[in-house]
């Protein structure tokens, strides 16, 4: 049936209106989506919905980016990122700049396509540091909250302890009244032996308390640092940076990260974060393989290190096709509980970097290396659900996985490079 523009409801009608243009659009009904978005955006308008308008005007210029009207798309893409701009959408920006820039790099213009993706890294770089104070900021508030209770525990103790010596001196003072040398030289000995006790008591609480916080000190460092690293850290004061020859390096990405950031509160976008990143570390760990670090919603690791090995490439790879299957597996979860999901882009590269520590505060177990930036670049170049591996892991390991050449694909900064899509293990 179609829908009257008369409707009461204007700012859930121009949502409606939005969501049949996706339908069409999904369709390859452009006219039909075209109509309805363009239908969305005149009913934003007129409610003076600028996000509403942002939104519609995105729709149209995939649309056009969909029937292959790259200019057409960028028109409306910069209509859209102006008004952005001016009401200070930053989440619609991150999106709108990597369309703008993709688009441009179709296009063969490099320098436009150059500019607007470096926007683009700058506005989420930008996003997810506030994101992150948000986050370090409630961890604080509750960590203050918990001293605060802890402080009035030891203040109750406290007064507990002087009710219970002010009761001991009137009772040592009714007794001295009545009592003898003898008795007075009994309660000497009574305090003495007290006072001993009490003494290798807090003493063996105190040895117990040291214990308990060395060993939880060295599980912290242990939790931080690959095991061999924190044993030479513990040993020496220090750590030896080292050069390894053959290491793989892989990185993920979630597609959807700024959509989820903007329709959940922090805690939500946090905690489905540490969900997922929680079952990479448990898959990587089966693996052998060594968790880096994590940048926002990028999540990066390596194997062969610290301990040097000739498997890592094969095991790298079967790690990530798990880490596809287990958001596969959550995206079908979510979509059953109508609920938001990611999806992953993960690139994996292999060769030599240089490993070591970073800081001398907060220790953090890093490598270097143009390994680490071209694996990069394969997860900035490969697709969502996908495996994209560089020349060099895949002659690694060919032998082991069913593989599609991509051709050379452009990459930032490395010109043309060969990618390969890893499709499964070869049976």
């Amino acid at each position: 049936m179609e829908l009257q523009d008369t409707i009461n409801d204007k700012y859930n009608f121009s949502i409606a209106l939005h969501n049949l243009a996706l339908v069409y659009q999904s369709m390859k009904k452009y006219d039909l989506a075209l109509n309805y978005e363009k239908r969305a955006y005149a009913m934003s308008n007129k409610i003076n919905d600028e996000l509403g308008k942002i939104t519609s005007m995105n729709g149209i210029a995939a649309i056009h980016k969909d029937m292959g009207l790259k200019r057409k798309a960028l028109e409306y893409f910069h209509q859209s990122g102006a008004l952005a701009e001016k009401i200070g959408a930053r989440y619609y920006l991150i999106s709108i700049y990597e369309n703008i820039a993709g688009l441009y790099a179709q296009l063969h213009d490099y320098q436009n396509a150059f500019i607007y993706n470096q926007k683009f890294n700058t506005l989420k770089d930008s996003i997810m540091s506030s994101e992150k104070d948000k986050a370090v900021q409630k961890i604080k508030e509750f960590e203050n909250e918990k001293t605060q209770q802890e402080i009035t525990l030891l203040t109750k103790d406290t007064e507990i302890q002087k009710l219970q010596i002010k009761r001991q001196k009137i009772i040592r003072n009714s007794i001295t009244g009545v009592g003898a040398l003898i008795f007075l030289l009994a309660i000497g000995l009574l305090h003495r032996y007290r006072y001993v006790r009490k003494t290798r008591n807090e003493l063996s609480a105190k040895n117990i308390i040291i214990n308990r916080e060395k060993d939880r000190s060295d599980e912290l460092l242990l939790n931080i640092l690959p095991a061999e690293t924190a044993e030479e850290l513990m040993n020496n004061g220090r750590s030896e940076a080292r050069h390894f020859d053959m290491v793989t390096v892989m990185f993920t990405d979630f597609k959807g990260f700024t959509f989820m950031a903007e329709q959940l509160t922090p805690q939500e976008l946090v905690d489905e974060i540490d969900y997922c990143f929680k079952h990479f570390d448990e898959i990587i760990s089966r693996h052998h393989i060594e968790k880096i670090k994590t940048i926002g919603d990028a999540y990066m690791c390596a194997g062969g290190l610290p301990v040097a090995n000739d498997t890592n490439p094969v095991d790298v790879v079967r790690a990530a096709l798990e880490i596809q299957e287990f958001m596969e597996a959550l995206k079908k979860e979510r979509k059953a509980q109508n609920k938001l999901f990611f999806e992953a882009r993960i690139g994996i590269h292999s060769g030599p970097v240089v490993a070591g520590i970073v800081g001398i505060k907060k220790f953090q177990y890093d490598i270097w290396g143009d390994t680490v930036n071209i694996a990069s670049r394969m997860e900035s170049s490969g697709e969502v659900g996908q495996v994209n591996i560089s020349q060099t892991t895949y002659n690694a390991v060919k032998d082991h996985f069913e593989c599609t050449y991509r051709g050379e694909i452009a990459a930032k900064n490395k010109g043309a490079v060969d990618m390969y899509f890893v499709n499964g293990i070869k049976s």
